[in-house]
Order: C-alpha cells, then sequence, then structure tokens
C-alpha cells in the first residue's frame, strides 16, 4: 500500500490547499507529522478484494484520514492538550481558537471534496461516521460523575468515537468495488476499531515514559475513565476506591498518585480484563472477513488486527 498511500499524502495536500498563510502553516504542521494512516490503508485494502479498485479510492482514502485529523484537533482543543505523541498540538503551537478552527476546516475541505465527487453513498457514510463522533465527544463531556460510568456507556462511547470512522472507511473502501463485501468489511471495520481502542486505552496502563520508566497514565492525569478502570470499580477494597476518589478530586494529580492507581487496576484484573474484551472484538473483526474471497488484500486485513493488538504505541 505504500504508492498508494503516497498518492493519499498528495490528495490531502491538494483538498486542504488554499493562500490563507495562517491555515498553510497549520495544514504543514498536520500533514508533515502524518500518523500511521490506519484508516486510509483500511481503504484501500478493502477497495482491493476483489481485484477491481476504483481511481476514486485514493480521494476517498484522503478524506477519511482528514476527518481523522479533525478530530484530533478538536480532542486537542477540549482536552487543552500540549502533546501529542511527542508533538506540540496546533493548540499549544497556535492558539485554542485556532484549534477550534482548523478543526472545523478540515471537516469542510473533506466534505466539500466528497461534495465535489458527486457521489451521495460515501458522503452519507462519511457524514453519518462524522455525527457519530461529534455526539460521541458530547456523550462524554456531558458524564457528570465520571466513575460512574458503566461498561456499556464506554462501549457506546468507542463505538461512537473510533469505531465509527474505522467502519465507514472499510464500507466506503467496498463502495469502490467490493460493493457485494460491503455489510462484512463495515462489520470488520467496526469490529476492529472497537479492538483499536481498547487497545489503546490498556496502552496508557502499560507504556512507559522512556524518562521515567513508568505508564505514562494521561487517562487517568485527565480524568477519563476506561474500560481497566471501569472493570476495576466493580471489586476493589474500600481504602483503594478512597486512593481512586483521590485521584479525581484532584485537578492535578501527581505521578506517585497516577502510579498508585495504576497499581490497583493491574492488582484488581483491569488491564487482563481489558485484554479479554480487546481480544472478543479482534476475533469477531476476524470473523466478518469470513465471507471475502482469498487474496493478499483480505490477508493483509487478517493482519491488520494483529497488529492493532500487539502495538506498543
Amino acid at each position: 500500500m505504500q504508492e498508494g498511500l503516497r498518492e493519499v499524502i498528495d490528495e490531502m495536500w491538494r483538498i486542504v490547499a488554499t493562500d490563507n498563510p495562517l491555515v498553510s502553516d497549520v495544514n504543514a504542521h498536520l500533514l508533515l507529522a502524518k500518523g500511521k494512516m490506519v484508516r486510509p490503508t483500511l481503504l484501500l485494502l478493502s477497495s482491493n478484494v476483489v481485484g477491481s479498485p476504483e481511481p476514486r479510492a485514493t480521494t476517498l482514502a484522503a478524506v477519511a484520514e482528514l476527518i481523522h485529523l479533525a478530530t484530533l484537533v478538536h480532542d486537542d482543543a477540549v482536552d487543552h492538550s500540549v502533546m501529542r505523541r511527542g508533538r506540540p498540538t496546533i493548540n499549544a503551537l497556535f492558539s485554542h481558537q485556532v484549534s477550534v478552527i482548523m478543526g472545523d476546516f478540515l471537516y469542510s475541505r473533506a466534505l466539500s471534496d466528497l461534495v465535489r465527487l458527486g457521489d451521495m453513498e460515501p458522503l452519507a457514510v462519511f457524514t453519518h461516521a462524522s455525527n457519530a463522533l461529534t455526539l460521541g465527544e458530547m456523550r462524554q463531556l456531558a458524564a457528570l460523575d465520571a466513575l460512574a460510568f458503566s461498561e456499556d456507556d464506554y462501549d457506546t462511547l468507542i463505538e461512537s468515537k473510533t469505531a465509527s470512522l474505522f467502519a465507514a472507511a472499510c464500507e466506503v473502501g467496498s463502495l469502490c468495488g467490493a460493493q457485494r463485501y460491503r455489510n462484512a468489511l463495515r462489520r470488520f471495520g467496526q469490529r476492529l476499531g472497537m479492538a483499536f481502542q481498547v487497545a489503546d486505552d490498556l496502552l496508557d496502563y502499560t507504556e512507559a515514559q522512556e524518562t521515567i520508566g513508568k505508564p505514562t497514565g494521561l487517562d487517568l492525569r485527565e480524568h477519563k475513565v476506561t474500560l481497566p478502570l471501569i472493570f476495576a470499580l466493580r471489586k476493589m477494597p474500600a481504602a483503594a476506591r478512597r486512593r481512586v476518589d483521590a485521584l479525581f478530586a484532584n485537578p492535578d494529580p501527581d505521578d506517585g498518585l497516577i502510579a498508585e492507581v495504576v497499581d490497583i487496576v493491574r492488582d484488581e484484573g483491569g488491564l487482563e480484563y481489558a485484554r479479554r474484551r480487546g481480544e472478543e472484538f479482534a476475533q469477531q473483526a476476524e470473523e466478518a472477513l469470513a465471507e471475502l474471497p482469498e487474496s493478499a488484500y483480505r490477508s493483509s486485513l487478517a493482519e491488520s488486527i494483529g497488529y492493532v493488538m500487539d502495538r506498543r504505541s
């Protein structure tokens, strides 16, 4: 997919091109620091499963990644984050206001290019996913008691905020050459997205910072409740619960308290439970591929499941 992804990046530059100097500077920061391009890769692979991809797949893959970038920019604005994966955010480099408006710009340019293509089906799929992303963020913001967040609440949240765009990427890919497998590919993407988010949330408890060799605990620092903590809260003793309550009552918890809560969650089985749930989603993603014909592209989609579950950052 390397050559295809290079073409996707060229399309992204084309779609966001503008003569506004500030927007151009922000675009350069975002596009030159691109991530792993997971969603465009899934779209391109899905479009190839029967060996007849359409040229528009490249543009649609670029749209998928721009929508994803818009969500990251908005998330950083909402959370007032200053770093993302070791690089300054738009929020930090420019301003909170620029971050909000830039997220809007990326969304609007992506959707405008869908309109330019004149095909309602990809437009409908991506706008449905964008709506789900927005409602997911609002549900999270509306949660008044973070520690009352249930596992059902968590599943609904990650289905909206992560799995919806994975599913959209795979479904739109199917529209570019494999329409008979549209439902299977949408299901695959949705389950893969759920597994991806569970794995991502586990990293917050297991990935060590290079400087201190301890879990980053960023979600806990920002008072975000994810699956490992949700499970651990069900059974932890009163003394441990008091330490969790203390962390969530502190607007700026220190590293020691975060490390203590990470240990509590591990000791109460939260990490192991989250791993099992992630593996269940991964198995469901694999099952969704069963009706696809054998090919290198189907094999690559299957291999993406292992990548999602085994990644370290």
